[in-house]
């Protein structure tokens, strides 16, 4: 009837109608599949080879800034140094800042709508103003213990470094309710922002870069020299920092124009700049205050060394009582020396223009020439007694009492018996 032709009409401007939807509809990039969100193709994309490399940097850096803060967290209990202990809280809280820049990294990988754009505009800031804050009050009380040995307390150092940090935020939020949510007169998408708004919105947190770099440098002139490699990490850190900074500032905002590729690699050149800062921050500051975090001072080591720790076990209470009990047996048995007119004075004692002052001993071959016939055997050896001679401390005599004794015997006429035995000699 007349009812098909119009029937035929209507089927083919349906087909018409749908025929440029699927000539328009993108196919999925090799690695990604059909199913999948155009949203998260740089995540896949085989061709575009800087998501998934950066990807995999920064699921290595998530994993890494995790173990490293259990690690930091855990070797609380073996810190002998209070001063470093007092700054764990500190790093502790600069280890989250990194943490979250990894994951930030996703966010500038996958393709870009309304809350992707505001959670980059919004948490780019605060995690690096995070990061610098940290790395600022650190090097603030690295130059109290460069130069005084005794830094704030650790709340303290924690304290100024959320203070900062919250400056950023405050920053931040107001900077969005004035760009996104404002009534009328401009577009309310995050993701129309102007470039150069988002890097002027970044300003407090160069200032804090700039300042944790400049205050790290008076920590290496400081008294205390113990206390100058952390200030060498914290401005090895903070100088690679200003370069990663000024590098991605730069292409952000001239060099993609510059090479005609403004849309397409702004997201590639933030990604690739969070990436290199976290990966800079954990090699060039966390691992080695990590590292550092358990080592014992030089003073420490020193005072370990004087005053050893004791064992309250069996054996040690052993060894004490019987290094007393010779202690004793060594006061108690001192060698009663004979006097020193008796004794006979060696030739070759005052070849060097200084008197003996050990107790003479004769010699076996010395015994077996003189025999057992002259004298008394007492003469020759001393004997032991239990107190020792009166005004002497120990068993050997002093120079001043064998300069008096000396003069004593040139006064005093020799017997035979000694002048036989000096003749010998």
């Amino acid at each position: 009837g007349p009812w098909m032709p119009r029937c035929r009409m209507g089927t083919t401007a349906v087909l018409l109608a749908l025929l440029p939807t699927a000539t328009t509809q993108s196919t999925p990039p090799p690695g990604c599949g059909h199913h999948l969100s155009s949203l998260y193709y740089n995540l896949c994309d085989l061709s575009a080879g800087w998501g998934i490399g950066v990807e995999a940097v920064a699921s290595l850096g998530v994993v890494t800034t995790f173990v490293l803060t259990i690690v930091l967290v855990a070797s609380l209990p073996f810190v002998q140094d209070h001063q470093k202990k007092s700054l764990v809280a500190t790093q502790v809280f600069f280890l989250v800042g990194t943490f979250g820049l990894f994951c930030l990294t996703f966010d500038f990988i996958v393709g870009p709508d309304f809350s992707t754009c505001t959670s980059r505009r919004f948490l780019f800031g605060v995690l690096f103003g995070i990061c610098f804050s940290c790395l600022l009050a650190h090097a603030v009380a690295l130059n109290f213990l460069a130069r005084r040995n005794r830094a704030p307390r650790g709340w303290v150092t924690l304290a100024v470094a959320l203070s900062l940090a919250s400056v950023e935020v405050i920053i931040n939020t107001e900077w969005l309710i004035i760009t996104v949510a404002r009534p009328e007169g401009g577009s309310t998408d995050p993701c129309q922002l102007a470039d150069a708004d988002f890097v002027m919105a970044l300003i407090y947190v160069m200032a804090l870069l700039v300042a944790a770099f400049g205050t790290a440098w008076p920590t290496l002139c400081g008294r205390y020299s113990r206390w100058r490699k952390h200030g060498a990490f914290i401005l090895a850190t903070t100088g690679l920092s200003v370069a990663i900074w000024l590098a991605w500032t730069i292409m952000y905002l001239y060099g993609n124009q510059r090479a005609g590729h403004k849309p397409g690699w702004d997201d590639p050149t933030l990604a690739i700049a969070l990436v290199c800062n976290a990966t800079a921050f954990l090699l060039l500051y966390v691992i080695p205050e990590v590292t550092h975090v358990t080592r014992r001072s030089p003073q420490q080591a020193f005072e370990d060394d004087g005053y050893p720790t004791r064992g309250v076990g069996y054996e040690t209470i052993l060894k004490e009582q019987k290094s007393q009990s010779m202690f004793v047996e060594n006061k108690a048995f001192s060698m009663d020396e004979p006097s020193f007119a008796k004794k006979p004075v060696s030739p070759y004692s005052g070849y060097n223009g200084q008197l003996l002052t050990s107790v003479y001993q004769p010699t076996e071959m010395a015994l077996m020439h003189k025999g057992t016939s002259e004298g008394p055997y007492d003469v020759i050896l001393p004997r032991a007694s239990t107190s020792p001679m009166p005004g002497s401390a120990s068993s050997t005599l002093r120079a001043e009492d064998a300069f008096a004794a000396q003069a004593r015997h040139s006064s005093i006429p020799r017997d035979t018996r000694s002048c036989q035995v000096g003749e010998r000699w």
